[in-house]
This record gives C-alpha cells, sequence and structure tokens, in this order.
C-alpha cells in the first residue's frame, strides 16, 4: 500500500497552491500550518530546493472523531498536502493516505475514520 497520493497538475506553481486550498476547503479542511521547505532550506542550510510546500490540512470533525478514540494520535495530525514543482516545471500535489499511516495505531476504531478522510483527500488530490 502507498502512503499517499499524487497527480501532475496542468498548472503554475501558486495556482496550485490556491487549487489545493480551495478543495481542501471544500471537503471540510481547514490549513493549520504552511511550511515552505524551499525558504527553510535556504535559511538553515544555505540550499537551494525546488518550491516545495507543505500544506498541514486539519478536518476538525474527523480529527475530534480520532481523538476520542486514540488520545495520542495527535501525532499523526494534520493531514500532510505537499504542492512542488519539479526541475523540469511539472508541478505535482500529494497527499498522505491516512489509511496507511493508520495501520501503525493499531486501534480498529480508526479504521473507518481514515477511509472518510482518505476519499475526502483523493477527492480534493482528483479536482485540482
Amino acid at each position: 500500500m502507498s502512503y499517499c497520493f499524487s497527480k501532475k497538475v496542468s498548472l503554475s506553481y501558486e495556482e496550485a497552491l490556491e487549487r489545493a486550498a480551495e478543495e481542501l476547503k471544500k471537503e471540510g479542511f481547514g490549513i493549520l500550518t504552511e511550511i515552505d521547505v524551499k525558504d527553510a532550506l535556504k535559511n538553515k542550510l544555505g540550499v537551494d530546493f525546488k518550491k516545495y510546500k507543505i500544506l498541514g490540512a486539519c478536518n476538525p470533525q474527523y480529527a475530534y472523531k480520532a481523538l476520542q478514540h486514540e488520545d495520542k494520535i495527535g501525532v499523526m495530525l494534520p493531514c500532510n498536502v505537499v504542492v512542488e514543482e519539479h526541475e523540469n516545471g511539472e508541478v505535482e500535489v500529494s497527499a498522505i493516505d491516512p489509511v496507511a499511516s493508520m495501520q501503525a495505531v493499531q486501534n480498529d476504531a480508526l479504521g473507518g475514520i481514515a477511509a472518510e478522510v482518505r476519499d475526502k483527500l483523493k477527492r480534493v488530490i482528483d479536482s485540482i
């Protein structure tokens, strides 16, 4: 099982970021964090890296359900969505597969929640 799903898009990097935020919102997610990996690596290591942002997306309803069944599940939240621009100019958007990550937790109550979140994130990626 793959730990994520992704899609190359015919959009600019900036357009893909905007669309990702819009589609996440449609599925009930807010963006809690935004990590600019390119800037972080430049500032901390002095290295050049491609355009690469990690969006920490959270659907509060599902996060609450998961926390009710497993109080330490917060170490796996929020759901990360990555927008990156490859060296050839192609832009790709990827999202974590929560079903894959929840397998490590070994709590059967999380299976259905993770499947519902996966479906939502898959729709996000497919819609971009």
